[in-house]
């Protein structure tokens, strides 16, 4: 890691520059690939992931025997810990449902919102490096709790056609059993505008690599809402002298081994801090399977010394960091004060990994500064809020002056006349 000693304030966000992780060189593959889908539907599918993936597949979408099957080659102890996370991914989500209340706004006058599942969701899980079966579990509990009447999941196939094992197994645990395998750009495609075996979706889900980014925002300006902007997975941790450097080390790493594309910051006041740290990054590397991978990462990855622990925290909500671990003595009280970050983790017994597979908070999250304005896929992302409104005939006579006055002013003559015609019977 290239450490940056007490840095200007008002040059931080330059030295923190994310990669360029512009997608427009592949826009034009992408639409190449959505607009094959389009006019060729299945057919494209199956040659497109001849092509992409480097496996003929007979089937598209997984069958009921298979399903069943993934779970006899599930290990005990993987299933055991599902169990628990999809208890926690559920007890956590389930507090996010609302219920209708009726607000009189005046005397006839009542109005309340409806949260409705959208009707037809896809969600996207990546296979290629590593198979993401927790993913299954944050798109998928949400979207069966937000009520969403179809939900249909596409993932790539393997070498051998088939899905992992896992990955099915968690679909069907959280009642996913619309599961396809295919993937890439000509996955998000067929679930934006549909095959004869894929019926389209209102809305796509999930993470993926730069195509998948790209077909994800084409399809998006073509009328199928997305999630949220996607980009690499990144992470910041502000340490001062009472962090554990290997705890630090190691939530470095978890995110560190993502991809080489990853991002990774330390942020502290202690440059003993950081000597420390890198010192036990060097260490734990070496017993990484995925070191290579983690190494790149690091290769690019910033630890900035800083004078005090208000420019720490100015540094988090410049950067929005998609995860943020708060590993100082007073953590409580800084993370009150974060106004940028995807999802926060206080203390030193609060590693990042409990938030991607287990502690209950979802890990589909903004990433590449979009934490500014995004929030990370929650109960929400799954409906559409419908409000109403019911007025009786002294609602009417009770706002029908205010309206009146109001139309008449923006010169909309028959938006008067509709309350004036009510409330002249």
């Amino acid at each position: 890691m290239e450490v940056v000693r007490y840095p200007d304030m008002s040059d931080v966000e330059r030295i923190l520059q994310r990669p360029a992780q512009s997608v427009e060189h592949l826009r034009e593959p992408a639409m190449a690939v959505i607009e094959g889908v389009r006019r060729e539907g299945d057919i494209a599918l199956l040659r497109y992931t001849l092509q992409f993936d480097g496996v003929s597949i007979s089937s598209i979408k997984v069958s009921e025997a298979e399903l069943d099957e993934a779970e006899l080659w599930v290990p005990s102890a993987l299933k055991s810990a599902m169990e628990v996370a999809v208890k926690n991914i559920e007890t956590f989500h389930a507090a996010q449902l609302q219920g209708v209340e009726k607000i009189a706004t005046m005397s006839g006058v009542t109005c309340w919102r409806k949260s409705v599942g959208i009707e037809r969701v896809g969600l996207y899980v990546p296979a290629g490096s590593a198979p993401l079966f927790s993913t299954v579990l944050m798109l998928g509990i949400p979207a069966r709790l937000a009520g969403c009447p179809r939900v249909a999941l596409c993932t790539p196939p393997n070498k051998s056609g088939s899905v992992h094992p896992a990955i099915l197994y968690a679909a069907k645990r959280v009642g996913i059993t619309e599961v396809y395998r295919v993937g890439g750009m000509q996955a998000i495609a067929a679930l934006a505008f549909g095959t004869n075996t894929i019926p389209r979706v209102d809305k796509i889900f999930g993470p993926g690599n730069a195509y998948v980014t790209a077909a994800k925002q084409l399809v998006s300006n073509m009328g199928v809402a997305i999630d949220m902007p996607a980009g690499p997975s990144e992470v910041m941790v502000l340490a001062d002298s009472t962090c554990n450097p290997a705890f630090v080390a190691a939530d470095l790493l978890s995110q560190a081994e993502h991809g080489a594309d990853s991002q990774v910051a330390l942020i502290s006041d202690s440059s003993s801090v950081i000597a420390q740290v890198q010192k036990a990054i060097k260490q734990q590397l070496l017993g990484l399977e995925r070191k290579e991978i983690a190494a790149k990462t690091l290769e690019k990855s910033k630890a900035l010394l800083v004078k005090s622990k208000d420019e720490m925290l100015g540094v988090a909500n410049s950067y929005a960091p998609e995860h943020l671990i708060i590993a100082t003595k007073d953590a409580e009280q800084l993370a009150e004060r974060v106004t940028n970050a995807g999802s926060v983790f206080i203390g030193s017994y609060s590693p990042e990994s409990v938030g991607d597979y287990a502690s209950g908070t979802n890990h589909a999250l903004p990433t590449a500064g979009y934490a500014r304005s995004f929030s990370g896929v929650s109960v929400d992302s799954f409906v559409k809020k419908i409000t109403f409104q019911q007025l009786t005939q002294e609602g009417v006579k009770n706002i029908g002056k205010i309206v009146e006055v109001m139309a008449e002013a923006e010169g909309l003559q028959a938006h008067k006349n509709a309350v004036s015609l009510r409330n002249s019977l």
